[in-house]
């Protein structure tokens, strides 16, 4: 781990990858299952080489993912809150941009004032797109 808790991932890191966000989602009341780990696992696997994973926890609790091509977050999971490690992924994905965007699910008021406060603004909603099921904020960032 780095100073900061935060390292790139490796594909070793997959599996936990995956753990993080089944575990958010089992433990997220208004979240419905949408898909098993194993399925989280394989589409991190195929999209990894194509992305900048960052993970923080030992063990692993913290994940983001950064389409660095279309510079967005396209994940950002973390089961330890309020220790501003999800702060210090966002400065990750900030690093050497102009702007970021990512989507925020409707519902999730904490992760939209958590953006909000890293300096997102919104920017449109959208209908879920399958295999999600509920609708998502467009929320961008500007240097």
């Amino acid at each position: 781990m780095t100073e900061t808790g935060i390292r790139r991932a490796t594909i070793e890191d997959v599996p936990a990858c995956a753990r993080v966000i089944s575990t958010w989602m089992d433990e997220t009341d208004w979240m419905p299952p949408e898909l098993p780990q194993e399925e989280l696992e394989a589409l991190i696997r195929e999209a990894f080489p194509a992305r900048e994973i960052w993970v923080a926890g030992d063990p692993l609790d913290c994940y983001m993912s950064v389409d660095p091509k279309a510079g967005k977050v396209g994940a950002l999971y973390c089961l330890r809150t309020g220790q501003g490690i999800g702060k210090r992924l966002l400065d990750k994905a900030k690093e050497g941009r102009q702007s970021l965007w990512l989507t925020a699910h409707e519902p999730n008021r904490d992760a939209q004032r958590f953006y909000r406060r890293e300096g997102f603004v919104e920017a449109g909603r959208l209908p879920p797109e399958p295999p999600e099921t509920l609708p998502v904020i467009r929320m961008e960032w500007h240097a």
